[in-house]
């Protein structure tokens, strides 16, 4: 095992070599949907606004990261990012950073139509938005809330406000929505957006996620070359989350993230930081460092960036959930951000 970085090092680097350049930022723990697979109809407990960081304090984690630690991609999460009321404050200050980082933000699209001009004019690349169903009544039964159309708007929006390439993002269920697979990306084909299949992952609020009656990525993809022609992307993946193919012949593409049957850990080089100003060092992390009380407590950026590089040292190789010891995150998916 080697030494652990010195206050030096200007990247976050772990002990097995990955560098994280990919940092996700939770902008809050609330949601305007209840989707079953992430929490109970009633909601959570949410954060208190004390506990939050407020936006200087998330555009100051930021620009340590992009100006200490080697951050070059920033991805805002929630919950629901779209109902923090600082977002597009927050976005400009962050696309006025030196070096400028490409930046990103995965959303349910409620919304997104009447936010989309202003988040590009803000600084905002691109966005994900996830969409489960092509049912208006499915969505209902999926999320608790009869808002289908205001995706498909969102998604719409997003488009013409050139926040491209847009990204679907799909949770198949079986018994649910299994049977959707060839429609939604017949939908995304039809619409330019880019399709990502993502396998149900443990961060459930309920922790009632069973592997069992998990859609894997073997079942998505029969189902789509029953349709359609799939050939190994040629490009390179790098630390990319999601394994793409050609969709006959190209220049579309499909993908599909296998977090649980096919990890990627050995790629990764994301960083995570909460709401409430924890850093994650891994999406399944059953501990966190608080950069929030030492943030609060008067620590200069070099402390602070310290402190970060400590929190990512301690990585582990994988996220263990073939591991019979795996424990899921107290925290569930929508308190730590995609």
């Amino acid at each position: 095992m080697t030494a652990a970085p010195t206050t030096t090092d200007g990247v976050l680097v772990d002990r097995y070599g990955r560098v994280a350049r990919d940092l996700r930022v939770s902008l809050t723990d609330k949601c305007n949907l209840r989707c079953t697979y992430c929490m109970p109809a009633e909601g959570l407990p949410w954060l208190a606004g004390p506990q939050l960081l407020d936006d200087d304090e998330i555009v100051r984690l930021i620009r340590v990261a992009v100006h200490r630690l080697g951050v070059t991609e920033v991805r805002f999460t929630g919950g629901e990012p779209l109902i923090r009321p600082g977002l597009a404050r927050i976005v400009t200050a962050v696309a006025t950073l030196e070096p400028r980082p490409r930046i990103s933000l995965t959303t349910n699209g409620i919304g997104l139509d009447r936010l989309a001009p202003t988040l590009r004019a803000a600084g905002l690349d691109r966005v994900n938005v996830s969409l489960d169903t092509l049912d208006p009544a499915r969505f209902a039964a999926l999320t608790r809330r009869d808002r289908h159309a205001d995706v498909l708007a969102g998604l719409a929006g997003a488009a013409a406000a050139g926040l491209t390439p847009v990204k679907l993002n799909a949770v198949l269920m079986r018994g649910v929505n299994d049977d959707e697979a060839p429609a939604l990306l017949r939908f995304a084909l039809a619409h330019g957006y880019e399709l990502r299949f993502i396998e149900q992952m443990p961060l459930d609020a309920q922790h009632g996620w069973d592997r069992s009656t998990m859609v894997v990525a073997d079942e998505i993809l029969a189902a789509l070359r029953a349709e359609f022609t799939l050939t190994a992307d040629p490009g390179e993946r790098g630390a990319a989350p999601a394994e793409t193919w050609l969709v006959d012949g190209g220049p579309a593409r499909v993908g599909v993230i296998a977090s649980v049957t096919r990890p990627f850990c050995g790629d990764c080089d994301r960083t995570r930081l909460t709401a409430d100003g924890q850093v994650r060092n891994c999406l399944f992390a059953t501990e966190e460092s608080d950069l929030r009380a030492a943030l609060r407590a008067g620590a200069d950026d070099e402390e602070l960036a310290r402190r970060w590089r400590a929190a990512m040292w301690g990585k582990r190789a994988g996220h263990g959930i073939d591991d019979p010891a795996f424990l899921q995150p107290s925290r569930p998916m929508s308190a730590i951000g995609g």
